[in-house]
């Protein structure tokens, strides 16, 4: 959803999320939060628009690919500079693409993996190799991975980059106090700085939706991200509100440690506890989900029940529809239970974020299991703590969740390939990985649909990562608030951003 009501130049835009950013380095980044605040001044060799198409950025022209689907060849605009003040060029893009792909801990990693070579075969053309045709290359280039970074940055800061991130984009990082705000200013470097209205933007983490909601009724706050849909049906009766909202790309479930013994990018190993050794006291939990009474309760039936990587909404390989996602059936869990032989009531911990929506989801659930012979216990935990721990494989369960991409293998290769780079389950599957290696080398959309259904129903019989529903993206802004974009993706754009009066 866009607005492109005239705006007036000057102002500064006070953004609250519903979580504290991750890391501002798009290497290691992992959190929504943290990729709406790079929407802000981090932009990509591509992008996405309204329709969900792929379109240049920082690229002067989508990318052209040889014969053979091995040679890919990426044009620059002409006249970047990055906020620092430095060019970017063929070289610069080049540094970059070869650290998300080679930096330890890089989060981009498994999406790069088919690079084998990244060179600048001219002041602003990029040639890539990779060692397969790899279909969905465009859309990872469209997200972090297609972020640039300042090579100088890079060289002045090390490690210690996301303090002092320094890209190409509308805005430039001023500075972040941790769980309080990250502040932007307008980049006079900025290509299209002509279309920037505002002199900056303050993002600030606030957790709980009635607060954000008191704060947007108040005028302290601007804009309000991933609202809560309570808070959204509180909204719709203010006069001084206007809501934003498309459908969204991702999901949110729960991930089950079924091989997460060493952390991130390890091999799977065996876990002691009943959920990770025995599918089937994971079916049996998952069997005592009632997704649409989930939906329901917690969020007034305003999501949709989920129980695949993959949207509905995606053009390419379309996922499974509500209404063919697994009943509920305690019986049928109880019995899983008693075959697997494991001592009831099976106790799991479940970490959840701090957010009061997450609290009640877990609530529900905790209720819902209980009738089939589980004590589910809660601890909630600061989200970027939370992402710390479960990436370290330190859990019995957590709320999972991915704001979702276009191309499907944006849903799948990073959580579902063994050892993928954000594979915090440890599931290992080798079925899996063919399918996913199958999914990104072909081209044909009928037989992509086909590799992503089988893979889906062998994700969903690995229950290791169980999907419940699919936010949809909900954006409150106050009615003098125009020029904000809204799109699957689930991103707050702010470059046209402004005030009305």
């Amino acid at each position: 959803m866009t607005d492109d009501r005239s705006v007036r130049d000057g102002g500064t835009l006070t953004v609250a999320l519903n979580s504290d950013p991750d890391k501002l380095d798009p290497t290691l980044a992992q959190t929504l939060v943290g990729r709406t605040v790079f929407a802000g001044m981090c932009e990509k060799l591509y992008d996405i628009d309204e329709d969900g198409t792929f379109v240049p950025q920082l690229a002067a022209s989508l990318p052209t690919t040889s014969a053979d689907g091995r040679t890919v060849t990426v044009r620059l605009r002409p006249g970047l500079k990055f906020s620092d003040g430095t060019r970017l060029d063929a070289p610069a893009a080049v540094t970059s693409l070869l650290r998300h792909r080679d930096l330890p801990g890089s989060a981009r990693s498994t999406e790069l993996a088919p690079v084998t070579e990244a060179k600048a075969t001219g002041p602003l053309t990029v040639r890539l190799t990779l060692d397969h045709p790899y279909v969905p290359l465009t859309g990872v280039l469209a997200d972090r991975a297609g972020m640039v970074m300042s090579p100088a940055a890079l060289k002045k800061y090390g490690k210690n980059f996301t303090n002092h991130p320094s890209c190409v984009g509308p805005f430039r990082f001023v500075e972040r106090t941790g769980g309080d705000r990250i502040v932007l200013k307008k980049d006079p470097n900025y290509y299209d700085a002509g279309k920037v209205h505002l002199d900056g933007v303050v993002y600030k983490p606030i957790p709980d939706g009635n607060v954000r909601l008191a704060n947007l009724r108040s005028g302290d706050l601007q804009v309000g991200d991933q609202m809560a849909p309570v808070d959204v049906q509180s909204a719709l009766t203010e006069p001084k509100l206007q809501l934003f909202n498309s459908p969204s790309l991702g999901y949110q479930g729960i991930g089950l440690n079924v091989g997460n013994v060493k952390g991130l990018g390890q091999k799977p190993g065996k876990i002691g506890t009943p959920v990770g050794r025995d599918v089937r006291v994971r079916e049996a939990f998952e069997l005592a989900i009632d997704r649409d009474l989930l939906n329901k309760v917690v969020f007034q039936g305003m999501y949709e029940p989920a129980c695949g990587p993959i949207s509905p909404q995606s053009a390419i390989a379309p996922g499974v529809a509500p209404e063919d996602c697994p009943r509920r059936d305690v019986d049928r869990a109880k019995e899983l239970l008693k075959e697997a032989g494991v001592k009831t009531p099976v106790k799991i911990e479940l970490k959840t974020s701090t957010t009061p929506e997450q609290g009640r989801v877990g609530q529900v659930l905790q209720a819902m299991v209980k009738e089939a012979g589980f004590e589910l216990s809660l601890r909630p935990t600061e989200y970027a703590t939370m992402l710390a721990e479960t990436d370290a494989g330190d859990y019995d369960v957590f709320t999972s969740g991915w704001s979702g991409r276009l191309d499907p293998d944006g849903n799948v290769s990073n959580f579902l390939k063994t050892a993928g780079a954000m594979n915090a389950y440890g599931l290992g599957d080798p079925e899996i990985d063919k399918l996913i290696a199958e999914g990104r080398s072909v081209a044909d959309p009928a037989r992509r649909t086909e590799i992503y259904d089988e893979l889906t129903r062998r994700v969903q019989d690995a229950h290791a990562l169980i999907y419940l529903y699919r936010q949809k993206n909900y954006v409150v802004a106050g009615k003098d608030v125009a020029g904000i974009h809204v799109y699957g993706d689930g991103l707050v754009r702010v470059k046209n951003a402004g005030y009305t009066r």
